[in-house]
């Protein structure tokens, strides 16, 4: 089964051919195919233990798939791995702060481990995910809803093309998935791509051009 989206004018492009994934001797799915250009979105869903994470790992480059292939522009990300890695930024259900640390301190390091992205200062994106005012604050005084949003932040601060989340809207209250929803349509606007997992029916508006997946059904 293949899912297609609409293709556009830039060059880039990520894309997944019969992907086959077992975990303890069961098929979790298999023959999944996709593709995801700039501006556009993949949506997994399903219940629990369909295989969302574990595709979202495989999707990473983290895990081999049973058989099948993932290819960013055209080229094996198991055969690019760095060069690949730089061009995308993993959001898993842990949050992957450093506790000791501050939110301003959290997100230089997230700089120095992937490309700071031009534009954007760390204060700014602290301020666009509603965490001003706790620059200083040590990360582990910060409330589970507001550690999402710090990771969310990370993903704002540094250059990367393709945002892969799992469960991104963990912890935060309505107000808070609405306007994360915002941040992620802002990407998706700007020529940037996403694949992720949730639980939540994504509020995009209606010019967001999604593929959505039940892996259940599969």
């Amino acid at each position: 089964m293949t899912s297609t989206l609409t293709d556009t004018a830039s060059a880039d492009c990520f894309e997944a051919k019969a992907l086959v994934c077992i975990r303890d001797d069961r098929i979790l799915f298999e023959d999944l195919s996709f593709s995801v250009n700039p501006g556009q979105a993949l949506v997994l869903e399903g219940r629990n233990g369909s295989g969302k994470t574990s595709l979202l790992r495989i999707l990473c480059g983290i895990r081999l798939p049973e058989s099948g292939e993932i290819a960013w522009n055209g080229k094996d990300i198991f055969k690019l791995g760095p060069e690949f890695r730089e061009h995308i930024a993993y959001l898993g259900h842990k949050d992957g702060h450093k506790p000791d640390l501050t939110p301003l301190e959290n997100l230089r390091i997230a700089q120095g481990l992937g490309k700071a992205k031009t534009g954007i200062g760390l204060e700014e994106a602290l301020e666009q995910v509603g965490l001003y005012g706790f620059e200083d604050v040590p990360t582990r005084n910060m409330s589970a809803g507001q550690q999402r949003r710090l990771a969310i932040a990370r993903l704002l601060v540094t250059d990367a093309k393709l945002w892969i989340l799992d469960e991104p809207f963990t912890s935060l209250d309505r107000m808070g998935i609405e306007h994360m929803e915002r941040l992620f349509e802002a990407h998706l606007q700007r020529g940037g791509m996403a694949a992720m997992t949730t639980h939540h029916r994504v509020g995009f508006r209606d010019e967001i051009k999604l593929v959505r997946i039940n892996l259940s059904e599969r």
